[in-house]
């Protein structure tokens, strides 16, 4: 069971990215998606979820209006196009499968599967 995560780098503050996350597994079109980071010292937060017909967002605070969620069944990917970046989003990004996950102030509970993080550097 794979999630790879890619599309981070260095960009400066303004700027824009998207992180893609693919899928080895085909039951991961049936399940909500997300993306969640960490920052050196923070806990991982949540950024933003997508249910699995992809007709529902959640999204942080922090990135609302900045970042957009999206996926293609078809492709088996999530992506996160973020745009108007700040240092303060610098973090390492993790995209994450759930199969029964749920959102609740301001945070998607239940993810099940994880992948490995791309790191995202925002410079001031």
């Amino acid at each position: 069971v794979q999630l790879q995560a890619s599309g981070g780098g260095l960009v400066q503050a303004g700027g824009s990215l998207r992180l893609s996350c693919a899928s080895s597994e085909r039951m991961f079109s049936t399940y909500a998606k997300g993306w969640f980071r960490q920052a050196p010292g923070k806990e991982r937060e949540f950024v933003a979820a997508i249910n699995w017909s992809g007709d529902t967002t959640y999204y942080a605070d922090s990135v609302k209006g900045r970042f957009t969620i999206s996926r293609d069944n078809a492709k088996n990917t999530v992506s996160l196009q973020m745009v108007s970046l700040k240092p303060e989003d610098t973090a390492v990004y993790y995209c994450a499968a759930s199969s029964s996950g749920h959102y609740r102030d301001g945070f998607y509970y239940g993810m099940d599967y994880w992948g490995k993080g791309t790191q995202v550097t925002v410079s001031s």
